[in-house]
């Protein structure tokens, strides 16, 4: 579903903000070769697992699945091959220095298509203790029970 500004989101990383603190966002473009395109637009992609890292001054990410496209034939890639994120060379050389000081880390939260090119929502995060996770379900259920209350007593 696309909205006003031309955004139609492809895959989400919900694990993502599950076990980490986003702390910033980038938009990165995507090298995708033309059976990937074609796959992504059938909507076989997965997130779940997936990281990013730099390597030699440019941007990869790795475990992001784009599953084969079903009419394509010897030009299908590998579903699990590392790809190549475009971004600024001082942008990324501004990460890889928060990466290293800080030991943060670099995760895709979303996958979208921005008019007709493919972009990839990149997080810098924090990792998650227990404890943390722990009071973000709190959080979110005493949200839903205040919500379904409110809701209760207004019909």
């Amino acid at each position: 579903m696309a909205d006003k500004t031309g955004l139609k989101t492809i895959a989400d990383n919900r694990k993502a903000r599950h076990d980490y603190f986003v702390l910033e966002s980038f938009e990165t473009g995507i090298e995708l070769v033309g059976t990937e395109v074609k796959a992504i637009r059938q909507g076989g992609v997965n997130l779940k697992d997936s990281w990013c890292s730099i390597d030699d001054g440019q941007l990869w990410i790795k475990g992001m699945h784009i599953s084969p496209y079903e009419q394509g034939n010897i030009f299908n890639r590998d579903p699990m091959r590392v790809r190549k994120l475009l971004m600024h060379k001082r942008e990324i050389l501004r990460l890889f220095g928060k990466v290293k000081q800080e030991g943060l880390t670099l995760i895709p939260l979303s996958l979208y298509f921005k008019g007709s090119k493919v972009k990839v929502q990149l997080g810098l995060c924090k990792g998650k203790k227990l404890h943390d996770k722990r009071d973000a379900m709190a959080e979110a259920a005493a949200k839903r029970d205040i919500e379904r209350t409110l809701k209760s007593r207004n019909q």
